[in-house]
């Protein structure tokens, strides 16, 4: 029997006199040459989800990439799940304790694209069964601090192994580990004795990885500063200064510093995992220019109206300021779970270690990222820090305030001769 079927929409025609005449266009078949059924589901030529259908980009599509993130409640975290999901990649997102920290991150992806899984970094199981459907695995799962639960070697050494252990298991095919800028085996100490152990225990945590997954790609960043970070905050905080001053390290004109924005590093990130060529290799996640730590400092404080003309703002050496170690203690005695500013004896040791870029290693540039300068961004950043922030200032009223100086090649060699 022949069926009728519509083939095309009603087109509606204006006659001149008459009004509006409907046009039907209809189309006969016979049951031979009747049109395909697409109702029913398409066989899969293979069962592996990386070898499907890519769509045409965008998080409603699907590239191939079925990520699992470790971390992703982080700082980092957040940047590099909603840059994996504007790309149309699948994520399976691990969390511990709560899931209002991680199910915000539901809208990185279109309905189906983002997945969670609770886990336990000390729990092999759960890993497993976070990592059995991915082909990309991303560990950004660190702690600045020591808690009572978690220490240094259990975050830095021993669950990073045993990440790169179980993925290698599970034919996982790229690793990437976040790692740290200035990472050795035996850090000099400045503030306290020992150098600093997060520092040590991220070296190990490499050298770890690298065991268990010889082909991960390791990114070592400097400090990455963005929304809700742990650089520009840091310095903000009014309990890191003492009163109006700011203790540093020499008055930090023997620091340089090579500050990161957290969206290249994400950049970075994606990219890596989307290239086969950067397995095996590790890359140095450093911005574009350095700048002397006590040039940062007071520019900073200058963007939040806090300079020396207005708040009798200026630096001292913490060499010569005992107090301000009994205040770090008493800060971490105090509440060790979360200190207040960020503020314990670790952080303030490695924030005058200076960024040693190594010659030869790769870059974030090596990656594609066109890196973000520090003075397009960090006024906008730190704009809720600024003082008398309900003011409305009039256009010119207050001076932008001038950059901060760069360091060059020659520069730095006379600052450390």
């Amino acid at each position: 029997m022949a069926a009728i079927v519509l083939t095309r929409n009603m087109q509606l025609a204006k006659h001149h006199g008459s009004g509006i005449v409907g046009v039907i266009c209809l189309r006969s078949y016979s049951a031979a040459s009747a049109p395909p059924n697409t109702d029913g589901p398409r066989p899969l030529k293979s069962t592996n989800v990386a070898a499907m259908k890519r769509g045409t980009g965008g998080r409603s599509s699907f590239n191939g990439i079925v990520a699992t993130v470790f971390g992703a409640t982080g700082f980092v975290g957040r940047y590099v799940c909603n840059k994996l999901g504007k790309s149309g990649s699948q994520m399976i997102l691990p969390y511990r304790g709560d899931d209002s920290d991680a199910i915000r991150l539901k809208v990185c992806g279109d309905l189906g694209q983002v997945l969670f899984h609770f886990y336990n970094l000390g729990d092999p199981a759960s890993i497993r069964e976070a990592v059995k459907h991915s082909n990309v695995v991303i560990n950004l799962v660190g702690r600045d601090y020591e808690t009572k639960n978690y220490k240094f070697k259990d975050v830095n050494i021993h669950g990073p192994a045993r990440l790169a252990s179980i993925c290698r298991d599970a034919g996982v095919e790229r690793f990437i580990h976040l790692s740290s800028l200035n990472v050795e085996a035996n850090p000099k100490g400045h503030y306290i004795s020992g150098g600093s152990q997060w520092l040590k225990t991220k070296y190990e945590g490499e050298l770890m990885v690298r065991d268990a997954f010889p082909n991960a790609t390791i990114i070592r960043p400097a400090d990455i500063y963005g929304s809700e970070d742990r650089f520009l905050r840091y310095y903000a905080h009014i309990w890191r200064r003492q009163f109006r001053s700011m203790p540093l390290w020499h008055k930090g004109e023997r620091t340089v510093k090579q500050p990161v924005f957290v969206s290249d590093v994400a950049q970075a990130i994606v990219n890596a995992a989307k290239d086969p060529d950067t397995a095996g290799r590790i890359y140095q996640a450093v911005g574009p220019k350095r700048y002397q730590l006590s040039e940062l400092v007071d520019w900073f404080h200058r963007l939040m109206r806090k300079d020396q003309k207005g708040w009798g703002y200026h630096r001292y050496d913490l060499r010569w300021d005992p107090t301000f170690k009994l205040k770090v203690k008493l800060t971490n005695l105090i509440c060790p779970g979360a200190p207040i500013g960020g503020l314990h004896l670790d952080r303030v040791e490695r924030e005058f270690v200076t960024d040693k870029v190594i010659p030869g290693v790769p870059t974030l540039e090596d990656l594609g990222v066109q890196l973000t300068n520090m003075e397009d961004q960090v006024p906008w950043e730190l704009r809720p820090y600024r003082a008398a922030l309900y003011y409305d200032a009039e256009l010119g009223e207050f001076e932008t305030p001038s950059p901060p100086k760069t360091i060059e090649a020659r520069d730095e060699m006379r600052l450390f001769a």
